[in-house]
């Protein structure tokens, strides 16, 4: 099957993640589902492979859009898909207020620490000192830790994992689609077209061997906020709680009004 990712993308690990996830949750096709995502190359994940109802939107206007559809149908499980450029740079302010609302909906963000798509721009996840199209003497900015942001802009579900760690992956998109309320996955992926050969990380391989060095949370490690490192980039479950949902928060108010 052609393929629009270039070879050794990290997106594919991401999109059979998520697929084995929908599979164990015993769904037999998408038709329950509702896909969402903006510019880049983790926005083609499910537009237009995905046999599902989809809009691939403006860049970074993804959980816009998304909001807007799970108000509109709330019995639709929305979930959108997209990079690190699409939902946290420039669609960063949609991410976090999201997450504060704890609107109803799954994200998964396949972060690979730069614009792949557009020319090898840094992102809001670049690490300090990487070279990049757009910073050719190093990086002077500090990334984004996307899991604490979120964790700490109120979501219910937060988990990051790489695609070294499929299985891992895979059972943390399953209970973000279970969780109600706002549930996001970071896939950490190897781009080898565009930030292994600017950043001289190597190629697919090299990279998916640099991503198992990553630590593991342990349950119960505390969430301190951290400056992300080429070393320091821990994964596992960051957030896992039950604040009421945006949709029930809704219902909620309509009920007072009633009364």
């Amino acid at each position: 099957m052609p393929s629009p990712f270039c070879p050794g993308c990290g997106n594919g690990e991401t999109t059979n993640a998520f697929l084995r996830a929908v599979r164990d949750l015993g769904h037999e096709d998408l038709s329950e589902f509702a896909f969402v995502s903006g510019i880049g190359c983790g926005a083609w994940i499910p537009s237009p492979h995905f046999k599902a109802d989809t809009l691939h939107t403006t860049h970074g206007r993804a959980i816009a859009f998304a909001t807007g559809l799970k108000l509109a149908n709330p019995e639709l499980k929305v979930v959108v898909i997209s990079g690190d450029g699409d939902l946290a740079a420039i669609g960063g302010n949609h991410l976090i207020h999201a997450a504060r609302r704890n609107i109803d909906m799954t994200v998964i963000c396949s972060n690979n620490y730069i614009y792949g798509m557009t020319g090898g721009q840094v992102s809001s996840t670049t690490f300090t000192g990487d070279r990049t199209s757009t910073s050719p003497y190093g990086n002077p900015e500090r990334p984004f830790d996307l899991a604490r942001l979120v964790v700490a802009a109120g979501a219910n579900y937060v988990a990051r994992w790489t695609t070294a760690h499929p299985i891992q992956a895979s059972r943390a998109m399953k209970t973000a689609l279970e969780k109600k309320g706002f549930s996001f996955v970071e896939m950490v992926s190897q781009c080898p077209t565009a930030y292994g050969r600017r950043t001289k990380s190597g190629d697919g391989v090299d990279m998916i061997q640099w991503f198992k060095k990553f630590p593991v949370r342990k349950k119960g490690d505390p969430v301190d906020q951290k400056i992300p490192t080429r070393d320091g980039v821990d994964l596992g479950i960051f957030a896992d709680r039950d604040e009421i949902s945006f949709i029930d928060s809704m219902k909620a108010t309509y009920e007072g009004l009633e009364d």
